[in-house]
């Protein structure tokens, strides 16, 4: 007998499941599954010695909400939470304001210069992260040419010296530098797209500079701004590594106090809860970004005018 063949009916289905298949399961295996252990790790009792406690005690199912209460009812995780909030914020504006100029740099250059200048952002991918934020330690360190310079100037007007290295300042620094490729890239992936015309029939209507990219370069490159600002925000939301090594103790962030009550305090279940907040918190802002963002994709006014 012959094999049954497959039918033509089923090897649309069979080839979906064989392109969605894999990324479904990895995301499953690596993401849902893990998400769920979590969330049922916050209803359980911290161990005697860290960890999980036994999940029955006594014979009875030992869940509680002792760790969401604690979360609640203590005002500095809150504050913690709007101090992370505060420097994802700033490191995503920062971002937004060096990258688009360059982004529009690169767009508007020659294809020769704009495959340098493309290489030239992406080239700190090619090392380590870990390594570029110590580089930082050095550039802020004590006896840096940066930090003589910076004092030089402080002790020329009469002010006393400050440390960069373990402050505020640098910690801000190293967010907007690690996260800046992803700025750029979604906005000249953006502006490369935009139709010339569209600025010249501006021009022809008496629009100077200002008005033209006010009017139609910036409103057709919001979706470029939206997703670099995802890319930046909710990284830089979760971060600890970039705190912990050039921050000092006021700097502790999110992740930071996470990182600390499963590896140093081993209170599972709160660090649990404390995960399950932020990662809760990154979904919403998401979704108010893609909300926004789904109502200004529209092609603005002025652009339809010129278009007329």
């Amino acid at each position: 007998m012959k094999p049954k063949s497959i039918s033509a009916a089923t090897r649309p289905r069979v080839g979906k499941w064989l392109v969605t298949g894999p990324p479904l399961a990895y995301l499953l295996l690596f993401f849902a599954i893990p998400s769920l252990i979590m969330v049922l790790a916050s209803f359980r009792t911290p161990g005697e010695f860290g960890g999980l406690a036994p999940l029955f005690e006594e014979g009875r199912l030992d869940l509680n909400l002792d760790s969401y209460v604690r979360f609640f009812s203590e005002s500095i995780y809150a504050q913690i939470f709007a101090k992370s909030v505060w420097y994802a914020l700033a490191t995503t504006l920062f971002c937004l304001a060096l990258a688009y100029p360059l982004a529009a740099l690169i767009a508007k250059s020659g294809r020769r210069y704009r495959d340098l200048l493309l290489l030239l952002v992406i080239l700190p991918f090619w090392s380590n992260f870990l390594i570029r934020v110590y580089a930082w330690m050095i550039i802020f360190g004590p006896n840096a040419a940066l930090a003589r310079t910076v004092n030089g100037v402080l002790a020329w007007f009469g002010h006393e010296p400050v440390p960069l290295l373990f402050s505020s300042f640098a910690v801000l620094v190293c967010l907007v530098y690690v996260h800046l490729p992803f700025m750029v890239l979604p906005l000249y992936a953006n502006l490369e797209k935009h139709d010339q015309a569209l600025l010249d029939a501006a021009q022809d209507l008496g629009a100077n500079a200002w008005q033209r990219f006010w009017r139609i370069t910036f409103p057709l490159s919001l979706p470029g701004v939206y997703a670099g600002a995802a890319l930046v925000f909710i990284p830089a939301l979760g971060i600890f590594a970039i705190p912990d090594i050039l921050g000092g103790p006021e700097d502790s962030l999110i992740g930071n106090v996470i990182k600390q009550q499963f590896l140093e305090t081993r209170d599972w279940p709160f660090g649990s809860v404390l995960s399950i907040v932020l990662t809760i918190a990154a979904l919403f802002l998401a979704g108010l970004a893609a909300c926004v963002a789904r109502g200004n994709l529209g092609t603005p006014s002025s652009v339809k005018a010129a278009r007329a």
